[in-house]
């Protein structure tokens, strides 16, 4: 962190939903899920998380922001369902529900039946660190601690592939996504997280997620959080 700068952080602990989309810039329906994330993502019941992929980079339009580890998540998440069928525009709330990003009337549907099992408290110890504490509670899976940092907002102008010509908006977009911990159902979790290190110089926040582990494949989303500068 550069001497003398300060984050004004924002903190997010109580949502209801973590909801991810996999998309990409050279995908004709994607545009419309992309803007649908965005609505949510002004929600504070909502995390909201843009996983950019590459598999559409064929098309003649290289996804500006694709990171091959997103396409990875996707394939494990597909995986864990029992498929090796990939598509965008996916949307996947709270690591268990799937669905076409596109499709408003089942998102929302979705999100009106989501809750998180675990509650997780993150406060801020200063403006470099933050402590998550997420309580023991049984009948629980051991689960892994994320931490996902993000980029607010971007627009592209594509000049190739099927979205030529199209001034596109993007919001949380996903820019990294490393494990930092585990939550224990009969101990719980106690992080603390430095967050010049966790932003990073480009970043605009990040989330952090307890997922359960299906063997090596994700599983539910326990709880979550997002922390904002």
């Amino acid at each position: 962190m550069t001497a003398g700068v300060a984050y004004a952080l924002e903190i997010r602990d109580r949502p209801d939903a973590v909801v991810e989309l996999f998309t990409s810039q050279g995908c004709p329906p994607c545009p419309r899920a992309d803007q649908l994330l965005s609505r949510m993502s002004d929600e504070n019941n909502v995390i909201a998380l843009a996983y950019h992929v590459d598999y559409w980079d064929y098309t003649g339009w290289a996804d500006t922001f694709a990171i091959s580890a997103n396409g990875e998540l996707q394939k494990a998440y597909a995986r864990a369902s029992g498929t090796n069928r990939l598509y965008t525009p996916q949307m996947i709330v709270n690591g268990a529900r799937s669905m076409a990003g596109s499709n408003a009337e089942e998102v929302l549907d979705a999100l009106a039946e989501a809750d998180l099992a675990l509650s997780m408290d993150v406060e801020a110890e200063s403006q470099d660190v933050v402590i998550l504490r997420a309580g023991p509670r049984s009948g629980l899976g051991a689960a892994v601690v994320w931490l996902v940092a993000f980029r607010n907002s971007a627009e592209v102008e594509v000049t190739g592939g099927d979205n030529m010509g199209q001034r596109l908006s993007y919001s949380h977009i996903v820019t990294s996504r490393q494990p930092v911990g585990m939550w224990d159902p009969t101990s719980g979790v106690e992080i603390r997280i430095p967050v010049p290190e966790a932003l990073g110089p480009d970043n605009d926040g990040f989330a952090l997620i307890i997922q359960e582990k299906n063997g090596a494949l994700p599983g539910r989303i326990l709880g979550a959080a997002a922390v904002l500068r």
